[in-house]
């Protein structure tokens, strides 16, 4: 499969889970609202969701997925399902007894998370919240593992649609459970740990379904599963200072006023679409792509696959992230000022998605150039690099928080310059050893994108400002009218794109294409 043909499977599969998750976040919102309950319950799914990512995410999949493409490539399916399932036991092996002893320990590794939910009854739901959606860990964790698999024989659908069930799980236990429990807070717990359920079954049966089944084995530690470790340990460290330093966001804003953590969170959400649907998409397709180019010595692919993920990357995310700082208010205003949400919760949390916006392009850029450390099986670099980011996102922390008046929108600032830190840092080294050298194409097509971005960008604002009495409202006629701008920018954008010739029609019809005589891991693939 082309990696234009994946990234767009991967990134369309995730719009869809981004738009079922905004659905979910408006639930959240008018139930669950800014306060107390509200943060109570995003501190608690903040710990699962820390271990997802050091686990699934991070750590795991970065080192398992080159593994298991080079058994594949090397030694057929049947080897690559052996190293699988020696995998897949180690990791039970790890995931059980950890999960047992956090949920026994919930109310002191809380106590550190968020010292200042000082509160009896919001730190008593946020012990309880924890140990209800703890269980989402290890079947995640679990799903990552099938999904690396069947990301490696190019099936990329079922995995991308897979966050999809978490959205749908938390909307019905929020609107079904709500009514039947003490506060909405048990019914989204609740739903974290059926939605990790079902996730894994989704991905156990699509498995099944490819004839990559992975069996339960005794745990034995061989070679394979030698190398797995030597290589995850440190993509877990560098995953590990990265969590910490989002961890160290929720301990920054539980010292703020009540409700600065739920900003946090749904500016996070809205930021989060774009850097799903582009630099997920991105990094899932490419890393196990580069990783075959490599095994078979063709450098040369590699690094042009690189330039285009790259390019493909800033061609969203540049406009993205200049129309999320200028539309900020309006998107916060109404999607989410309705039920428990109130106006004062519009201007915390549209000032913090301001400030994560400024850093998307970073954060796509960070996804485009791990995979090229990775795919080589060095897992050490981006470790160097992270801790290096991290260390500033500390300093910026504390600078913005004791130094400014920018209270969550120095902690959003904080990670988006650190993430610009991290991605030209990995840019750096990556030209320094001669891995990616930016190609004549990416770099005109790079001036061009920033022109076109600054055309949308005097476009949206004129709208905005003509448009401002209607998007101040939250309601039918404000959700109409932004999205009518939200076109109009993206028209703008697209037809300006189409005027200087960053993308054209015939190229994005190749992109899509199968190379011809390239054949699927599995020869069962339909076109």
């Amino acid at each position: 499969m082309s990696l234009g043909r994946a990234v767009a499977t991967v990134g369309g599969f995730t719009l869809l889970s981004r738009v079922v998750g905004f659905v979910r976040d408006i639930v959240l919102s008018a139930v669950l609202g800014s306060g107390a309950v509200a943060d109570a319950f995003f501190v608690a799914f903040k710990l699962p969701n820390f271990f997802r990512r050091l686990f699934a995410e991070g750590a795991f999949s970065a080192a398992f997925v080159p593994l298991f493409s080079r058994e594949l490539q090397e030694k057929g399916q049947a080897e690559a399902l052996a190293f699988a399932r020696q995998a897949h036991a180690a990791l039970l092996l790890v995931l059980v007894p950890f999960s047992i002893l956090l949920m026994i320990g919930m109310p002191w590794v809380l106590a550190a998370l968020a010292p200042g939910l000082r509160d009896e009854a919001s730190f008593g739901m946020a012990v309880t919240f924890g140990r209800i959606a703890f269980p989402y860990l290890l079947f995640i964790s679990l799903a990552s593992l099938y999904g690396g698999v069947l990301n490696s024989i190019d099936r990329f659908a079922h995995v991308a649609a897979t966050p999809i069930l978490l959205n749908l799980a938390l909307i019905a236990a929020v609107l079904g459970l709500t009514p039947l429990l003490p506060n909405s807070g048990y019914a989204a717990s609740i739903g974290v740990a059926i939605a990790g359920l079902l996730q894994w079954a989704w991905l156990a049966v699509a498995c099944a379904r490819e004839g990559v089944h992975i069996a339960l084995v005794r745990p034995r530690w061989t070679a394979r599963v030698a190398r797995l470790v030597k290589l995850a340990t440190p993509v877990a460290i560098g995953g590990g200072v990265q969590q910490i330093s989002t961890m160290l966001d929720v301990v920054w804003a539980s010292l703020l006023p009540v409700g600065s953590i739920s900003a946090l969170y749904y500016a996070d959400r809205i930021a989060q679409l774009p850097l799903g649907v582009v630099g997920i998409a991105i990094g899932t397709a490419l890393l196990p792509l580069l990783a075959r180019q490599l095994r078979a010595g063709e450098a040369a692919s590699a690094m042009a696959n690189q330039n285009r993920a790259i390019e493909f990357g800033l061609v969203l995310s540049l406009p993205a992230a200049v129309a999320l700082v200028l539309l900020a208010d309006p998107i916060i205003r109404v999607l989410f000022q309705r039920g428990q949400f109130t106006a004062d919760d519009t201007v915390r949390t549209a000032g913090a998605l301001a400030a994560f916006a400024i850093g998307l392009p970073a954060f796509v850029l960070v996804k485009a150039l791990t995979p090229g450390f990775f795919a080589r099986e060095d897992t050490r670099t981006p470790l160097y690099i992270a801790v290096v980011a991290i260390v500033v996102n500390v300093i910026l922390n504390v600078v913005f928080l004791y130094g400014t008046p920018l209270a969550q929108v120095g902690i959003a600032l904080a990670t988006s310059l650190s993430g610009w830190l991290n991605a030209a840092m990995l840019g750096g080294v990556l030209y320094r050893r001669r891995h990616w050298v930016a190609d004549a194409r990416l770099l005109s097509r790079g001036g061009r994108m920033a022109v076109a971005t600054a055309g949308m960008a005097g476009v949206l604002w004129a709208a905005h400002v003509y448009l401002a009495p209607a998007l101040s409202r939250a309601s039918l006629l404000g959700v109409l009218v932004l999205a009518g701008v939200c076109a109009l920018g993206l028209a703008v954008y697209g037809g300006l794109g189409a005027a200087l010739g960053i993308v054209r029609l015939g190229e994005l019809k190749a992109m899509v294409r199968r190379p011809p005589g390239l054949k699927s891991a599995d020869p069962g693939e339909q076109s």
